[in-house]
């Protein structure tokens, strides 16, 4: 008898022979069985875009297809050049042939890459009925703009619901920021430059809203993390694609208000500050946060250290490259080393079991 491997699990719950509860308790088993805690190599975090170049060729046609609706049709970024009825009887007609084609390439055939292309195509239709549907409320240019999103973001949670594509979750994400970003515009307040966003010593309230944002964008992600901590299933991927949304907007928010102080002490702050992500990223086992503040180093090494900035980058990267190829051992020690805290034993494992579980 072959050994039953991650991905049979997946596919096992999405059929709904196991549910995700009973993948997870079995995952718990054979890990306590093999003892294979001590190397947690099947504990990286879940990314997939595509299973093979076939998958690759269907998104094209699938590209290929729905520029062609959208020029036959007259659908835009922007709307529709046939009118607001016959654009909101396009964009419906389009979101239910998206459907269609997800409950073959999703459903059946569980394919990956046609499934994030169908999404971003849910995710443009949606927003194109929205834009529509403005039109004839005859809305101002920010209203259209927050409706559409606000439109969008319902249309993909639904779609979410009944399809269950992880990266969904980070158009979901993007559509609250932009329902959120335009309702805060619609008060008189808007950015001067797109740094506005994230400088909290700006004017105006948008880099407190992104920094809220993030921070409630990593408690769902954090949601999803503790509810599958050997990630075994989809709740991992979708929390995975939420943090990449969620950790720039914590991260860039601080980093580069720091950055653009100027002054000693807030570049002392700022390295601070992204070592403190780094250990985050390790305690939670995940990425994201370390590549979000990455690039803040490399600025600060190119400001402060000037003439040895790139000995300090060829050192960053190589510290990169060896956190890599050592991150379970590190975070093996460094979980070990932090006193207990509430949610340490909903995190990914990390400890080395001492004997086999008896059979």
């Amino acid at each position: 008898m072959t050994g039953i491997s991650r991905d049979d699990l997946r596919a096992a719950v999405a059929s709904g022979t196991l549910t995700e509860a009973q993948a997870a308790s079995l995952v718990v088993l054979a890990e306590e069985r093999a003892g294979v805690r001590a190397h947690l190599s099947g504990l990286d975090e879940p990314f997939e875009l595509f299973k093979g170049f076939n998958e690759i060729f269907i998104v094209v046609g699938l590209v290929i297809l729905y520029m062609g609706f959208a020029g036959v049709t007259g659908m835009t970024m922007l709307g529709t050049t046939s009118g607001y009825i016959l654009g909101m009887v396009y964009a419906v007609l389009g979101l239910g042939a998206v459907i269609l084609l997800a409950r073959y390439f999703t459903l059946r055939r569980r394919m990956v890459a046609p499934s994030i292309a169908l999404s971003v195509m849910f995710g443009l239709l949606a927003g194109q009925f929205g834009m529509a549907f403005s039109a004839m409320l005859d809305l101002s240019t920010p209203q259209t703009l927050t409706c559409a999103a606000a439109i969008a973001g319902v249309a993909l949670s639904g779609y979410y619901a009944l399809f269950r594509v992880p990266f969904t979750v980070a158009l979901i994400a993007v559509a609250v920021y932009a329902t959120v970003f335009g309702l805060t515009t619609l008060g008189g307040s808007f950015p001067e430059t797109p740094r506005d966003i994230f400088l909290l010593s700006a004017d105006g309230p948008f880099a407190i809203v992104t920094m809220a944002l993030g921070l409630i964008g990593l408690i769902v992600a954090m949601s999803f993390d503790m509810s599958d901590p050997h990630r075994v299933t989809r709740r991992a991927a979708s929390g995975f694609w939420l943090h990449v949304i969620a950790a720039p907007a914590i991260v860039n928010t601080i980093a580069l208000t720091l950055f653009d102080a100027g002054t000693i002490p807030a570049q002392i702050m700022l390295a601070a500050f992204v070592a403190l992500m780094a250990v985050v990223a390790v305690v939670i086992d995940r990425r994201s946060f370390l590549v979000s503040g990455v690039g803040y180093v490399v600025a600060l090494a190119v400001t402060v250290a000037e003439g040895q900035a790139f000995f300090v980058i060829l050192t960053l990267g190589a510290g990169l490259v060896l956190l890599g190829a050592q991150w379970e051992a590190l975070r093996r020690a460094i979980m070990r080393a932090l006193p207990t805290f509430p949610g340490k034993t909903r995190l990914p494992p990390y400890d080395l079991l001492q004997k086999e579980t008896p059979a």
